[in-house]
């Protein structure tokens, strides 16, 4: 077990409707230490492959990425999920669905930031059934820049979102990928390597 599972196992809690919190460490509350983890294994993955930027959507996600960053020594964009006075200029911008809130959102991101000269590593806390990644994958798409893989803290491997990128093409890392969960069984995940 790796160093995420045993703190989902620890301090993760199930919800009704395959919801798993860990807001007490990754997503609202933030165990820095850990992010830190994730951060390198992230870097020790791709870190040959030329990244020059990280992305990530609004708002959990920013923090693995800012981290993350710091390995790469490249800067973090993130695409808003809402339109603020402060975004001039043209903007790529996509529709993403978020399972925990059950809600489609516009995703934007200032053409300034990514370009086709870009080698992108994507980064989120979670993987469900992939919408927001789909959102970022065609954000990527719109300015014609290359992704070189997808670094994701929890998978949820019983949905597709996993297996639908991995057959598109895409490098996936997951750090924990659970196979199941219930609320009065906990979590069990699936075998994997980092």
């Amino acid at each position: 077990m790796n160093f995420l599972e045993e703190r989902i196992k620890r301090d993760g809690q199930v919800r009704a409707g395959n919801i798993l919190k860990v807001d007490s460490f990754l997503n609202h509350q933030l165990d820095i230490d850990l992010l830190n983890d994730i951060g390198k294994a992230f870097y020790d993955r791709y870190k040959d492959l030329g990244i020059t930027k990280i992305l990530t959507v609004e708002a959990s996600g920013i923090a693995i990425a800012c981290i993350t960053a710091q390995y790469f020594k490249v800067p973090v964009v993130f695409a808003k999920k809402a339109k603020s006075r402060n975004l001039d200029g043209d903007l790529y911008s996509s529709t993403v669905h978020s399972f925990t809130y059950d809600k489609d959102y516009k995703v934007t991101l200032s053409k300034k930031f990514l370009t086709s000269d870009d080698k992108v590593l994507l980064v989120d806390d979670f993987l469900a059934v992939g919408k927001a990644m789909h959102g970022l994958i065609d954000i990527c798409t719109q300015a014609g820049c290359e992704i070189k893989g997808i670094g994701i803290a929890i998978e949820k491997g019983f949905q597709e979102g996993g297996k639908t990128l991995r057959d598109a093409g895409y490098d996936v890392t997951s750090i924990a990928i659970v196979r199941s969960m219930d609320e009065n069984d906990g979590v069990t995940f699936e075998t994997n390597i980092i």
